[in-house]
């Protein structure tokens, strides 16, 4: 019995020492599902018609933290013309920051585009009576497209408002024609004048056109 003692003494620190060097159980906070909900917007599938010019909402969607349009418009020229401005409310917040993405559900008509628009809202957002609001299209000109297409138009608006600025196309130091201002009023800068000539009036389509939907609390 005396030879056994040392022997179970032995034992029990070995386990004792096998238990203190176990890893510590870590407890993952638990996300509850109901914070994110998904839901597609009852008001999809609608069209608003604003100066002639139609927009139509395919559908809506929430999708946890992020509310999803598909918006489809017919496009007035060749132009890459997107989504150009636009925001989503609710209650009495406003999100005007947005990402846009080219859709291929245009369902092969020419002419026809749709995008995809996204904003990102906070979980319990009350979204049951919110409003998508399409400010605007646009399509930002090329180099060559002030030239060749822009130009007439802005210079036409020019003279309409009595501003004073004329417009010319003119090589660059390579060689490539771009849209100058050649003469202005002695007391309207150079940057002024910019701010008038390239404002995206020329090249944007405004609304507002404006879709009701349901995304739910």
């Amino acid at each position: 019995m005396k030879k056994l003692f040392p022997l179970i003494f032995f034992l029990a620190l070995m386990v004792s020492a096998c238990g203190a060097n176990q890893t510590p159980q870590v407890v993952l906070p638990t996300i509850e599902q109901d914070s994110y909900p998904t839901l597609q917007a009852s008001g999809s599938g609608s069209s608003q018609n604003v100066g002639g010019f139609n927009v139509n909402l395919q559908r809506a969607w929430r999708d946890g933290k992020t509310v999803n349009a598909d918006v489809c418009f017919a496009m007035p020229d060749t132009s890459d013309w997107t989504i150009w401005s636009t925001h989503l409310d609710y209650g009495n917040q406003t999100i005007t920051d947005f990402e846009a993405s080219l859709q291929n559900s245009s369902n092969g008509q020419p002419g026809k585009r749709c995008d995809q628009i996204s904003f990102y809202v906070p979980p319990d957002a009350d979204l049951s009576s919110a409003s998508l609001v399409i400010e605007s299209i646009g399509a930002r000109p090329t180099t060559d497209e002030y030239c060749s297409l822009y130009m007439p138009k802005i210079q036409q608006a020019l003279n309409q408002r009595g501003l004073g600025i004329a417009l010319d196309c003119k090589p660059d130091s390579n060689g490539v024609k771009t849209m100058q201002i050649i003469s202005k009023p002695a007391s309207m800068s150079e940057a002024d004048a910019e701010k008038i000539v390239y404002s995206d009036e020329f090249y944007t389509i405004k609304g507002p056109w404006k879709f009701s939907v349901n995304l739910g609390q």
